[in-house]
Parts: structure tokens; C-alpha cells; sequence
């Protein structure tokens, strides 16, 4: 008999006007929003470094979201703060450290991508080692076929680096620390008590502090005077984090993790269609044929978990 996370909407979204919309509408979101933080770290490198445009992301939400979530914080206890914030130093500071950096030493960007698209695979394995989660075979077969799909797509651009060996460690320990958060935040319950925007605020406020520790060890954190500075810390704010991290949150609320982790196979084409828009970056149709792999791997999921 296979045992799954309970599917029961959180108290916090019962008659929230995000319950009345299709879960796979809020899913095609997710996908848009999350394959827009490649690009926008693409596109920010040019101007700052990475982790630079990181810790101003976050600094930039925490004051935005500041005076909407005061009374929530003060109303929750301490125990719930302390827990979500830790879930999220895993889920962004975790993850896109390890990402970033290891782009940064050396690693290659088409080889850190694919180690952060092992998600869906890295918490399956996680949750049956740590949690005794058993997954039914037609779900391992749908996230194997995904996977497939993301390998199809990112082929060409896959290449080793001359980075030092260990450094090649640095993604996979981001995508493991995403993985802990997720499945952290689903088991929880009491951690999914504080609203979204609480929650949010307090992910990106503890994250700037682990930012601004490794960011001020490499160089100052001083804000760059450039319109390309800017642009980049206003894409990552709206897309990546609004969008990215707040409907992931908002997704794993109303779904299971692994359906959330196995919808995210879809990043790596959308990513490349937003490198061709923006960047004039060819297409293939290995991209099309891998997209379409990864659909089917998704859709398996799905359906053996509707079941």
C-alpha cells in the first residue's frame, strides 16, 4: 500500500480566491515563473554578481512585503517562525547558493541547471530513505520519463568545466536542500499555518543574511549604479521570487510534493524559449522532442497519483 502526503487544502487557503483557480493553471504559472530565474541570472551577470543580485532581491521583497505582514508575524508563535525560517534558509539560501557558486568555480551553467532538475528524482529518493514514502511504480516510471526529457533538451549544452571536483557537489547540495524544504514544509502542518505573504517575507528576510555573509566575504554589497543592476534585481523580485518561490509554496499547498517537484521537469524547455526570445538563442527539435518526453513523464505522475 503506498504512502503519500495528505492532499487536504490548508485552513489558509479555504475561500482564498487562489482555491477557485485550476491547479493546472497556477502549475503553467509556476513553470513560466521558475524557468525565469535562469534567465534572469543570466542576464544579471553581466552587470553584478550573482549572489549580489541575490541578497538585493531579497532585501527589496522584505521591505516591500514589511508593512503587509506585521500583524501576521506578531499573531504567530514563535516556534512556527522559527521553523519557517529555517525552511526557507533550505529552500533559497540553500539552493541558490549552491547553484550560483558552482556556477561561479567553474561548474557549467547547462550542468548546474540539470543538477537543480534532479529535484523531483532527489526528494522521491529522500522521502523513501528518510520518510519510508513509497511511491507507486507507474509515478518512479513518469519521473524517470521526465528526466529523460530534461536530459533530451539540455544535451547540447551539457559540457564538465575545468572546475575543481568538489565544486561540482555544489548543485546537487542546492537541489538536496530544496528537496528537505519541501518535503519539511508539506509534513508540517503547523508550518503551513502563517499566509503566504508572511511566509514569503520571512524566507527572503533570513536568506539576506546568509547572502549578505558570502556575498560580504567576496566583496562589498553596495548596490551597483546601473540600469542592467536594476532590471535584474526587479526581474528576480517580480518573477523569481513573487512568482517562482510564491506559487511553488502555493502549488505544494494544494498538491503533493512530487507532483509540484515533477511539473518543474517542464523548466528546462521553457527556460530555452525564453533564451530564444530574449536572447536570440537557436531552437532544435530535440528541445520539442524533450518537452514532449517530459510531458508524458508528468503526466504518468498525475494520473497514478489521482489514482
Amino acid at each position: 500500500m503506498n504512502k503519500t502526503f495528505p492532499l487536504q487544502l490548508n485552513p489558509a487557503l479555504r475561500g482564498h480566491w487562489l482555491h477557485t483557480l485550476p491547479l493546472p493553471l497556477l502549475e503553467a504559472g509556476l513553470v513560466i515563473a521558475w524557468s525565469s530565474g535562469f534567465i534572469g541570472t543570466r542576464f544579471s551577470i553581466d552587470y553584478a554578481p550573482a549572489l549580489l543580485v541575490v541578497f538585493w532581491r531579497c532585501v527589496v521583497v522584505s521591505l516591500l512585503l514589511l508593512p503587509f505582514v506585521l500583524r501576521p508575524l506578531r499573531q504567530t508563535s514563535f516556534r512556527v517562525l522559527l521553523k519557517n525560517a529555517a525552511i526557507g534558509l533550505l529552500a533559497m539560501a540553500g539552493y541558490m547558493t549552491g547553484v550560483t557558486q558552482g556556477i561561479a568555480l567553474g561548474v557549467p551553467a547547462g550542468l548546474a541547471a540539470l543538477c537543480a532538475d534532479l529535484l523531483p528524482l532527489g526528494m522521491a529518493l529522500l522521502a523513501a530513505a528518510c520518510l519510508g514514502e513509497r511511491l507507486a511504480p507507474k509515478i518512479w516510471l513518469g519521473l524517470i520519463l521526465g528526466l529523460v526529457g530534461v536530459l533530451t533538451v539540455t544535451h547540447s549544452v551539457l559540457g564538465l568545466g575545468d572546475a575543481p571536483l568538489w565544486a561540482y557537489g555544489l548543485p546537487l547540495a542546492g537541489m538536496l536542500s530544496l528537496a528537505v524544504a519541501t518535503l519539511w514544509q508539506k509534513r508540517a502542518s503547523d508550518a503551513s499555518t502563517m499566509g503566504l505573504l508572511p511566509n514569503l517575507w520571512l524566507q527572503c528576510f533570513v536568506s539576506s543574511f546568509a547572502f549578505a555573509l558570502i556575498q560580504g566575504s567576496q566583496g562589498s554589497l553596495a548596490p551597483i549604479p546601473s540600469t542592467g543592476f536594476a532590471l535584474s534585481v526587479l526581474w528576480t523580485v517580480g518573477l523569481s521570487t513573487f512568482g517562482g518561490y510564491g506559487l511553488y509554496w502555493i502549488c505544494l499547498r494544494r498538491s503533493s510534493a512530487t507532483r509540484v517537484a515533477s511539473v518543474l521537469y517542464l523548466s528546462p524547455p521553457i527556460t530555452l524559449l525564453w533564451a530564444w526570445m530574449m536572447f536570440g538563442e537557436p531552437l532544435s527539435w530535440q528541445m520539442a522532442l524533450g518537452m514532449m518526453i517530459s510531458a508524458i513523464g508528468i503526466a504518468l505522475v498525475m494520473r497514478a497519483e489521482r489514482r
